[in-house]
């Protein structure tokens, strides 16, 4: 018999990439930036029309547009029979305006269309929510997204909302991988929690995104979570070392002191609902 050819030698196996649990991160960026109050919002309609302003535009314009647009027309009911240049005018001071005026003013009427001249969306909340989705997703220009803020801000349904800080956030920490795509992330982040973390899981990595976990020059030396990051930078981490954690929970940013957990963050474009509620 010939001999048997030498074994190979073995590899030595790749050590594991880090990893943070789903609980843990809500956790610690909770401790972070948090509590965050989960706060009542504009009804179904108002945020509907809310959310296609605060597309690719700042919280502070999206805001500007809406008050505009509600102190001109007074309603909904106006806005959606009001010529489109007018709508235009209203909402100009939050940009794309030439872009959200017909989007807005084809919405609403699309809904009453479909709900019997009604603009009261409230009986969303009494479907199941896969329904409930699929009824926003048939109006023009929403998506997955749109649907979920409305779902979970305006009628407190466990709806997930990925925006694009959510969605960089997510992928960097590899709780979703890099082939999934925006509206995949959706129902993959969904059916990953039970569904009273995906309020908090949105607050928190939607803040953590917009202060740390930046698309440019993210800041993983000031990062709490950075300690179970695949995609960590390890020379800011290095470099700010001196800054870790003193409780060992993980490193980055120093708990911040003083009395700033007992204020509540809101999440982004509440203060104006408090403004406009009666």
């Amino acid at each position: 018999m010939p001999p048997k050819a030498a074994a190979k030698p073995r590899r030595p196996r790749r050590a594991q990439k880090p990893g943070v649990t789903i609980p843990d991160a809500i956790r610690l960026l909770t401790q972070e930036y948090g509590p965050f109050a989960n706060e009542p919002r504009l009804d179904p309609a108002h945020e509907l029309t809310f959310t296609i302003l605060s597309q690719h535009t700042s919280d502070r314009n999206s805001e500007r547009a809406f008050r505009s647009l509600m102190q001109r027309f007074g309603d909904l009911y106006a806005v959606a029979a009001a010529d489109v240049d007018d709508i235009e005018a209203a909402i100009a001071g939050g940009g794309l305006a030439k872009v959200k005026a017909p989007r807005i003013k084809t919405v609403l009427n699309r809904i009453l269309e479909l709900n019997a001249n009604s603009l009261d969306l409230r009986f969303l909340a009494e479907m199941p929510m896969h329904d409930a989705r699929a009824w926003l997703r048939q109006l023009p220009g929403i998506g997955p997204k749109s649907a979920g803020i409305i779902l979970s801000f305006s009628l407190g349904m466990p709806a997930m909302a990925v925006d694009t800080h959510i969605f960089r956030v997510s992928q960097r920490l590899g709780i979703i991988g890099p082939k999934v795509n925006a509206e995949k992330a959706h129902e993959v982040l969904e059916a990953a929690m039970p569904p009273e973390d995906v309020y908090p899981f949105h607050a928190a990595f939607i803040t953590h995104g917009r202060q740390v976990c930046k698309a440019q020059r993210p800041l993983c030396g000031a990062c709490v979570v950075n300690y179970g990051c695949p995609s960590r930078d390890e020379k800011a981490m290095n470099a700010a070392a001196d800054s870790d954690r003193p409780d060992g929970q993980a490193p980055g940013r120093r708990r911040r002191g003083g009395d700033r957990a007992a204020t509540p963050t809101p999440v982004p474009h509440t203060q104006v609902v408090k403004e406009l509620q009666p």
